[in-house]
């Protein structure tokens, strides 16, 4: 067993992948903090599929393709949902337990812009915390897989051919390690972390996104970044998500004065679409007006959603009191990295999988619980690609860098300033005069010109913030038009001429973004 996979990010579609691989290659995963830590394990909703016997792929289909506004990959999209019911049955089989109803069938819930109920969850709202459980179970005492953690993988190594074939690391004594692989997996996840209001782990800046970019890999739909409606925000901070299941219970927004302002916006009322929710919210707050979710509606609240009620309660918010304060936040990003189904990109040897991964099936707005859905499909499918490969052809130099050596970082930004622009200029609603005083404050930084192996661990991240902050803010300047979750109040409606066309970013001389 001489073939070598390297995966960078721990997530449900890099442990999804590395479940299948490890049987016949040896795997090796890098993580930038814990194999734990990320989105997955904070993902509550659920799993999506049609898995009950009044439901159909077909009807999972188009609520799929009616929240995507039109611009997702139609045959991709069919492919997910259709492997939706295998999938819950695999997962099953390997032990995982979803919660039953009284008559111990699974009880499935329905969230915003589903026609019917098909969320599995389980432990109520812990249902990524309890995939995650049983994956990391299952792998970490396999020979073939080994750990990395408190790894930052900085930048892809793409040899004379043009094929990536490896990655440079900064481990935790920010030492820069050159690592081969015959074939290199980005699953970095998201993009939450760019913004200054967000559900997202602080892990989620876009490092993959970036690196894959800097090597020459096409990346498409930037500009369609998810705002979830219902982040809690209490006294001036965002503490963490409240899951759309508990509007999908029957929990009614309602502004200040009690007004339950969704009534008058969309006949879904408070399941409707997520962009849709999340610009209604933005507009009361617009108004003046504070935002509360009434979860009296809701039965046993605190048993069908613990981990919820520990995050209020850890935050001094009382859920017996019936109201819990929320204002949208940076969520899921629809884009990334351009690949097929089964993971690959225009680079040789580099595949993407979950968030960092544009298979296209989210289009420009996602349904709810089809995140988790996307990871377990789109890994395995990857995975198998691979193993379907009958050599590989890793040609990394012997003399690549492995080494502690005085880094001169450049003057960067602080984080929290990134996030506080890309909130203001790049949020839930944008414009052409804030998007170029965006790209403008990011192009001061000169940023592609930097070379992060020369610089230090912390440097190399806001690098790559900076990078994939200006690959978002410049999708949205050119997407003259609002669709989905990408609203420009310049533009306020979708035109016909951008329906079904994407832009495609491609590093060049001139480092600019192309429309097709």
């Amino acid at each position: 067993m001489n073939d070598r996979i390297i995966i960078i990010g721990s997530g449900i579609a890099a442990l999804a992948a590395a479940d299948i691989l490890c049987k016949t290659k040896n795997v090796i995963i890098f993580t930038k903090s814990q194999v734990s830590d990320g989105n997955s394990v904070l993902a509550q909703g659920g799993i999506a599929a049609a898995i009950d016997k009044q439901d159909s792929w077909q009807e999972h289909f188009e609520d799929s393709l009616t929240a995507a506004c039109m611009h997702a990959d139609s045959a991709t999209l069919e492919l997910l949902v259709k492997n939706g019911p295998a999938c819950i049955k695999r997962l099953i089989a390997k032990g995982m337990s979803f919660d039953k109803d009284a008559s111990g069938q699974p009880d499935l819930a329905r969230e915003g812009a589903h026609g019917k109920r098909r969320i599995l969850h389980s432990g109520g709202d812990a249902t990524g915390r309890k995939l995650m459980e049983l994956f990391i179970n299952e792998l970490k005492d396999s020979p073939n897989i080994t750990f990395h953690e408190n790894e930052l993988a900085i930048e892809l190594i793409v040899g004379d051919e043009g094929r990536c074939c490896g990655v440079y690391t900064r481990n935790d004594a920010d030492r820069l390690i050159a690592h081969e692989a015959d074939a290199v997996i980005l699953a970095t996840g998201g993009t939450g972390s760019l913004y200054s209001c967000t559900s997202n782990h602080p892990n989620c800046t876009g490092d993959g996104i970036a690196m894959a970019y800097r090597a020459g890999a096409e990346i498409a739909d930037m500009e369609f970044i998810q705002f979830h409606p219902t982040i809690l925000h209490h006294d001036g901070e965002s503490l963490g998500l409240v899951s759309e299941a508990v509007r999908g219970e029957g929990a009614i927004l309602k502004n200040e004065l009690g007004e339950a302002f969704m009534e008058n916006v969309h006949p879904l009322r408070d399941l409707a679409p997520r962009d849709v929710v999340a610009r209604a919210l933005h507009m009361q707050y617009q108004n003046g007006h504070k935002v509360m979710l009434d979860i009296s509606p809701v039965r046993h609240f605190s048993k069908r959603f613990p981990t919820i009620t520990e995050m209020c309660s850890n935050n001094g918010v009382d859920v017996e009191q019936s109201s819990i304060p929320v204002m949208p936040g940076a969520h899921f990003l629809m884009g990334g990295i351009r690949v097929n189904p089964y993971g690959e990109t225009s680079l040789p040897g580099l595949f993407a999988i979950g968030e960092c991964a544009c298979t296209g099936v989210h289009g420009a707005n996602r349904l709810a619980s089809n995140s988790l859905l996307e990871g377990l499909v789109f890994g395995s499918l990857t995975a198998g690609r691979l193993l379907d490969h009958k050599h590989f052809e890793a040609t990394v130099q012997s003399n690549l860098p492995n080494r502690k050596e005085p880094y001169n970082d450049p003057k960067l930004p602080e984080i929290e300033e990134i996030q506080q622009n890309m909130m203001h200029y790049a949020g839930l609603v944008r414009d052409e005069s804030g998007l170029k005083k965006l790209i403008a404050w990011l192009t001061q930084h000169d940023f592609l010109s930097l070379d992060l192996r020369r610089c230090s661990r912390e440097a190399a991240e806001k690098i790559n913030m900076l990078t994939t902050a200006w690959l978002i803010a410049t999708s949205a300047l050119e997407r003259t038009e609002s669709r989905g979750s990408h609203f420009r109040a310049d533009f306020p409606v979708s035109s016909i001429d951008w329906q079904g066309k994407r832009i495609i970013h491609e590093i060049s001389e001139k480092v600019s973004a192309t429309a097709i």
